[in-house]
């Protein structure tokens, strides 16, 4: 399956600037292993040391948080939309 994945300004150096790129995989995990095969070095920012996703990052399949689904197991349709998104802390 294809997927769309956006990614955030911080990443984007790893896409040449590219807010969004297409991944091939019927996981999340499979995905992930595509984006990092055509980016390198893009997964261990997205993922720790121990394969999940890291704390302060958000990762949504369409409109769900994969935390709540499967996790690296979710399953990807033809033409998902996989958003990354790194958590925001700060203010007053």
């Amino acid at each position: 399956m294809s997927a769309s994945v956006r990614v955030p300004t911080i990443l984007r150096g790893y896409t040449d600037d590219a807010r969004e790129v297409a991944a091939r995989g019927n996981t999340l995990q499979e995905v992930f292993d595509d984006l990092e095969a055509n980016h390198p070095g893009i997964r261990a920012r997205i993922l720790d040391d121990s394969g999940k996703v890291r704390r302060f990052i958000n990762v949504y399949v369409g409109d769900e948080d994969v935390r709540f689904e499967k996790g690296l197991d979710t399953e990807i349709s033809d033409g998902a939309q996989v958003s990354i998104i790194p958590a925001v802390a700060g203010g007053c």
